[in-house]
């Protein structure tokens, strides 16, 4: 089997994740839950992890480095902690459902108000809009890094300075570029960095959090047990237990802190590298093709993400040929990504998305190029 899936979550890990995490399901106590050994362990797997991820991301304090359960949870955590009614929202036509969910649920709610930076045919936004859509009780901005359709990226550096220049907080989501493309929130201006651990930074699935900037204060989502201030009525303030309420997902940590030393060990911009070189081979391939529709900009750098439909074949159909016919597993449908595919003009039948990661190969790409070429002669 060929995957080709990675954007949804990468299926091989390094040996080292593997190890790791079925290490710790066979000695892990409960973090911060103890003080015999087995608690101990745990807790200090958990602040190993969190110090690797602090120094990943350029996160000044390790503290400031919350787990959740995936990319998901931690921008809903954001994104519900900081916003009241009245508050102004800047955002774009590229985000995933992770972040538009919660914002139109906030500003159906509770009176958050709403602007959209749109996208272009090519899936591209034009960087002077947020200065268009800049009021004076405008809050923040909150952007993905790269499309998970397309692949496009935004440029966040220049996003971020603009949120500084302007004081207003920027909340970044990098699901589809932790692990393979240098991110650092403190020279970026990011108020707040959300990522999950079981893709690009392939660790397991259950893992992910955000990394919040100095003096950014975000009010719990949940509340609970936290193995401190126990006869406390009130759930902590201070992170990075106010954001951390319930048992950690330790096994799942030990194998994310094992996936950061591969990449560290790897070099990211190796990584970056080879999946750029997988997905330009590719998109060069498969450009040629007659009746091969493919979407986004590729003309500088991006997420290593190809979108295409094929002559009229609905985008599922096509997954499920090249699933059964040539044993090649990709993502169809809408991705949830409704605003993009209106742009894109493929609300009607969705895209085929295949999405490139570190352990493909470049004979996988030349199989999965002949097999869109098949599709589309036939």
């Amino acid at each position: 089997m060929i995957y080709l899936d990675n954007a949804a979550t990468t299926l091989k890990k390094p040996d080292s994740v593997y190890a790791a995490v079925l290490e710790a399901m066979r000695t892990l106590g409960n973090s911060a839950r103890g003080v015999h050994a087995q608690a101990l362990s745990a807790a200090r797997t958990v602040y190993e992890t969190r110090e690797k991820i602090a120094a990943f991301f350029g996160c000044a304090e390790a503290s400031h480095v919350m787990f959740t359960q995936n990319a998901t949870q931690a921008l809903n955590t954001a994104l519900f902690g900081l916003f009241l009614p009245g508050d102004h929202v800047i955002t774009t036509d590229l985000e995933h459902n992770s972040v538009l969910r919660p914002l139109y649920r906030l500003s159906r709610e509770q009176g958050v108000r709403l602007d959209f930076v749109p996208a272009d045919r090519n899936g591209n936004i034009d960087d002077a809009d947020f200065e268009r859509l800049l009021r004076p009780e405008t809050k923040a901005i909150v952007t993905t890094h790269a499309s998970n359709l397309t692949g496009n990226l935004l440029d966040i550096s220049a996003v971020g300075k603009f949120a500084l220049d302007h004081g207003l907080l920027y909340i970044v989501d990098a699901s589809q570029t932790a692990g393979s493309f240098p991110i650092d929130m403190q020279k970026q201006n990011f108020s707040v960095l959300c990522f999950t651990g079981h893709k690009g930074l392939m660790g397991p699935q259950g893992t992910g959090g955000l990394c919040v900037g100095e003096g950014v204060k975000i009010r719990p989502f949940m509340v609970g047990g936290t193995g401190v201030h126990s006869y406390s009525e009130t759930h902590p303030d201070k992170y990075p237990e106010a954001l951390e309420a319930g048992t950690l997902n330790a096994h799942g940590l030990a194998g994310l802190s094992a996936a950061v030393d591969f990449i560290n060990e790897t070099g990211i911009g190796d990584i970056h590298r080879y999946e750029t070189a997988l997905m330009r081979r590719f998109h060069k391939g498969i450009s040629s093709v007659s009746g091969v529709t493919v979407y986004g900009d590729f003309s500088g750098d991006r997420a290593p993400i190809v979108a295409l439909n094929i002559n009229d074949l609905d985008s599922s159909e096509a997954a499920d040929i090249l699933s059964q016919d040539f044993d090649i597993a990709v993502r169809a449908g809408a991705h949830c990504a409704p605003r993009m595919h209106r742009a894109l003009g493929t609300e009607s039948r969705g895209a085929v998305r295949f999405s490139l990661g570190w352990f493909n190969t470049m004979e996988e790409i030349d199989a999965a190029i002949d097999a869109v070429r098949s599709i589309a002669e036939k």
